[in-house]
Formats: structure tokens, sequence, C-alpha cells
């Protein structure tokens, strides 16, 4: 992954030049049993399903991605002054929380 470029109409454009993963990130992970490759798969192939551009100290956003029949969803941040992206969590979308395809929230 190298390169600045942030997301464009839903589809992942960003290539990073380094990766960090928070610590909340790995326990979660571990927790959940999401591999770091997987998590690296939804950030080089996921889509943009959420955008929180005022986020601080960056802008991050929501990816979804699937992964050998796995829904994940990752919260990325992206210091574009870097090319850093930072890893905030990583989980399964719980189904009846989101909609079928794990885009939307269901209204309750």
């Amino acid at each position: 992954m190298s390169g600045a470029v942030w997301r464009e109409a839903g589809i992942c454009a960003v290539d990073c030049q380094h990766v960090i993963f928070s610590g909340h990130a790995v326990r979660r992970m571990f927790q959940r049993r999401i591999s770091r490759d997987s998590v690296l798969q939804v950030i080089q192939n996921g889509e943009v399903i959420a955008d929180y551009a005022d986020d601080e100290p960056f802008p991050s956003q929501l990816l979804l991605e699937w992964v050998n029949g796995r829904a994940i969803h990752v919260v990325l941040a992206y210091d574009v002054s870097t090319g850093t992206c930072y890893v905030i969590t990583a989980y399964d979308p719980d189904p009846t929380l989101w909609d079928d395809s794990f885009r939307s929230r269901r209204i309750p």
C-alpha cells in the first residue's frame, strides 16, 4: 500500500504508506478472531459506507468488505500529511443493527 489518496464515491481509493493498529483495535480483533490480513484486505478493497470527516485528530471512515464469506467493518482514520492509516477498530456487523447488506443501520 502506497500513496496518499483518500476515498472516492464509496470506493476504497486510499493507499496507506503505513498502517498502525490501535491498542483497542488489536484487543477487539483478538476477541473477535479477526486477523490482521483480513483487516488489511478490508482497507485495500473495502467499500466506504460512512464518512466521519469531523473526527479528530484525523478524519475517518467506516469500511465494509466480505472476507471469506464474512462481513467485516473497519473504522480507519487517515493522516494525509504522512500517508498513515490508523485502524481504530474492526468488528462483525450485528445483523440486528444493520440491514442485510451491512451497509446501512436498521431504523428502530
